[in-house]
C-alpha cells in the first residue's frame, strides 16, 4: 500500500498555496524562475545532502568510473556506498543502466581509494569525515562498501523507470530508489522544494539491513585436510583484493613472528607500512580484516588462525594453530617468490 502511494505521488507532485482562504495552484517551473535545474540542484545537494535522505553523506563529486563520471558518490551510516545520479527534468529509463554500471564498478573500491576521493572533495580523510558527520557511529564496527545503493534524482520520472525500480526493489531486494523533486515559488516570491521517493525510506532501510544479514558469519573452523587447506589458502591469498593482501603481508607474518598478535600490534604495523594515516583509519582497516576472517565460507582461514572474542563484535589475540605454522610459512614464501619473479 505504501509502495503504491509512493509511486503515485512520485509521478506528479501538485502544490497549492492558500491565499485568502482559497487554494491557488503553483505551477512555476525553475526555468521560468530563472533557475538552472541541474546546476542549482547540484549546489543544493552539496550544501544540504539531507534532501537525498537523512543518512546519506556526500564524499565525492564527478567521480571517475570505468565508463563515465558519476554525479555524486555518497556513503550512509551503515557504510554502504550510494551512487547518486541527477537528471534535468524527467528521469529516463536508461539512467537505470547507467547507475547500475557505476555501482558495479564502485563495488570493488577499497577504503584507501574511497578516502582519496573523500579527501579530494572534503579536504578530510574518509575516517575523519565520517567521525565528524556521523558522531553516533562507532567506526570500528563499520564495514565500508559492504553493499551499494543507487539513488536517482530528478523532477519527474518515466512510468517505465518507476515500474522497474519497484520491481527490482520488491522482487530482488535491489537497493535502488528515486527522489522526485518539485520546485515551488510562492506568490510572495519564496522558493521551496518538495520531495518524495518511490520506495518509502523505512522500507528501503529494512531491505538494506536484511541484505547485509545475508552475509553469514561464523567462528567455526574448517575441517580440510592439509592439501585442501594449502590449495584454498593459496587461492585466497592470491586474490587481487586489498584485504587478502593485508592478511598475507601483515597479519600472517606478525603471527609467524609472535605467539599472540593483538589489535594494537596490527594497527601499529598498518601505520608503519603507511596503509593507514592515523589510528582511526587503522581501526577501520582492522575491522575489515576481522570481518573477512569471520565470513562463514572462509572457514579455512579459521582452521589456520585462532582468536579470542572479548566482545561479540571484536576479535583479539590472533594466533596461528601450531600444526599449520609451517604450512603458512611455506605458502607465504612461495607467493613472495612468485611476486619477485613477475
Amino acid at each position: 500500500m505504501d509502495l503504491k502511494w509512493g509511486g503515485c505521488m512520485a509521478t506528479e507532485i501538485k502544490v497549492w498555496q492558500i491565499i485568502n482562504g482559497n487554494l491557488e495552484p503553483i505551477e512555476t517551473t525553475m526555468v521560468e524562475a530563472g533557475r538552472k535545474e541541474i546546476e542549482d540542484l547540484e549546489k543544493w545537494i552539496k550544501s544540504n545532502p539531507k534532501i537525498l535522505g537523512e543518512d546519506v553523506l556526500i564524499i565525492g563529486e564527478q567521480v571517475p568510473t570505468k565508463s563515465d563520471p558519476m554525479d555524486f558518490l555518497g556513503i550512509d551510516k551503515s557504510g554502504n556506498l550510494v551512487v547518486i545520479e541527477l537528471k534535468r527534468d524527467k528521469l529516463p529509463r536508461d539512467v537505470l543502466t547507467q547507475a547500475i554500471d557505476y555501482a558495479s564498478d564502485v563495488s570493488s573500491w577499497d577504503v584507501d581509494k574511497l578516502s582519496e576521493i573523500c579527501t579530494k572533495y572534503t579536504g578530510q580523510s574518509l575516517e575523519d569525515y565520517l567521525s565528524e558527520k556521523f558522531e553516533e557511529i562507532d567506526l570500528e564496527d563499520l564495514t565500508i562498501n559492504k553493499t551499494q545503493r543507487v539513488l536517482l534524482v530528478g523532477f519527474l520520472i518515466e512510468e517505465s523507470l518507476q515500474r522497474m525500480i519497484e520491481w527490482l526493489s520488491n522482487n530482488y531486494g535491489v537497493s535502488i530508489n528515486a527522489v522526485i523533486l518539485k520546485y515551488v515559488k510562492t506568490k510572495n516570491g519564496e522558493e521551496l522544494i518538495a520531495r518524495t521517493v518511490i520506495i518509502p525510506e523505512e522500507i528501503e532501510k529494512e531491505r538494506i539491513r536484511k541484505r547485509q544479514l545475508e552475509i553469514l558469519m561464523s567462528d567455526e573452523p574448517g575441517k580440510y585436510n592439509e592439501d585442501e587447506l594449502r590449495e584454498l589458502l593459496i587461492n585466497y591469498l592470491s586474490e587481487n583484493r586489498i584485504t587478502p593482501r593485508r592478511i598475507r603481508e601483515i597479519l600472517f607474518p606478525l603471527c609467524l613472528e609472535h605467539k599472540f598478535v593483538n589489535r594494537e600490534m596490527i594497527k601499529k604495523e598498518l601505520l608503519k607500512r603507511k596503509e593507514a594515516e592515523n589510528d582511526t583509519q587503522a581501526g577501520i582497516i582492522l575491522t575489515t580484516i576481522s570481518r573477512e576472517i569471520g565470513i562463514a565460507k572462509r572457514d579455512y582461514l579459521r582452521q589456520i588462525i585462532q582468536y579470542d572474542k572479548p566482545n561479540p563484535w571484536e576479535k583479539e589475540n590472533y594466533r596461528l594453530v601450531e600444526h599449520y605454522r609451517n604450512l603458512v610459512k611455506n605458502v607465504l614464501e612461495m607467493l613472495n617468490k612468485q611476486k619477485e619473479e613477475k
